[in-house]
């Protein structure tokens, strides 16, 4: 497939031109003409490009990738070093940040609700394009079960903050995956029993103490693997490339 081709079609699935982001969405880098084999990932690392190249990827499609608002312009250093190898082998680079967050199937936020097995009611901001969303379990779930639920889906223990009563019962849950600590107050507005991110910060353990919301934080890097991931095997399937998604481990 065409590599200008690819980026209309992510572009128009995403609707990438709707979303206002802090970094460029769509092709990052111009690699070969022409694209057949993809390695997704989260972050434009060096490990995973070194991995793209050891795949022969034509493309490496991700989530974080690079030109973010406020950063230093040079390329150099660090990023010299991966744009360098991208460029040396040819490979093309598409990254989605907000737009793959929000997309109602494919998303970050979506995929989490479905492994979680959150039924999903709407988003805590009043705009179509909130970040972070709200739900509720089928049923009233103990704390203690439900941090053991994180913990089998994302492959690590959440950090759990205020109320500390695990065997108290939560039901309604919001959830911004990445760095959403901050809808917490937004999420206890609403009323509900918890807030998922994945991301803390030293006034998190304040507001949810202090505002009796239960605070689960289960990894920025966790709570991200699986909307590139749908958003790889979605590719596979509509334009037949060969895609393979990498996950470079991060504990954060």
């Amino acid at each position: 497939m065409n590599n200008m081709k690819l980026e209309k079609i992510l572009n128009h699935e995403l609707s990438a031109s709707s979303v206002k982001d802090y970094t460029t969405n769509g092709m990052q880098i111009e690699g070969k003409g022409e694209v057949e084999r993809v390695v997704t990932g989260v972050t434009a690392s060096q490990l995973l490009i070194d991995q793209a190249v050891k795949l022969n990827a034509d493309a490496l499609l991700v989530h974080h990738g690079y030109f973010w608002k406020g950063e230093p312009a040079p390329i150099r250093g660090m990023k010299g070093k991966r744009i360098r190898t991208l460029i040396k082998h040819d490979i093309n680079l598409y990254a989605y940040h907000l737009p793959l967050d929000i997309h109602p199937k494919l998303g970050n936020n979506a995929e989490l609700a479905r492994l979680l097995k959150i039924e999903i009611e709407g988003g805590l901001e009043e705009n179509k394009n909130s970040l972070a969303m709200f739900g509720r379990l089928k049923e009233q779930t103990k704390v203690s079960d439900f941090i053991g639920r994180i913990n089998q889906v994302l492959g690590r223990c959440p950090l759990h903050v205020f109320p500390e009563n695990l065997d108290q019962m939560i039901q309604t849950v919001g959830w911004c995956t990445g760095g959403g600590q901050n809808y917490l107050e937004l999420a206890a507005q609403h009323g509900l029993d918890a807030f998922i991110s994945g991301e803390i910060s030293e006034r998190t353990t304040h507001l949810a103490r202090e505002l009796g919301i239960h605070y689960f934080s289960a990894g920025h890097h966790a709570t991200e693997r699986y909307g590139i991931k749908a958003l790889g095997e979605w590719l596979a399937l509509k334009c037949g490339l060969e895609v393979k998604f990498v996950d470079i481990y991060n504990p954060a």
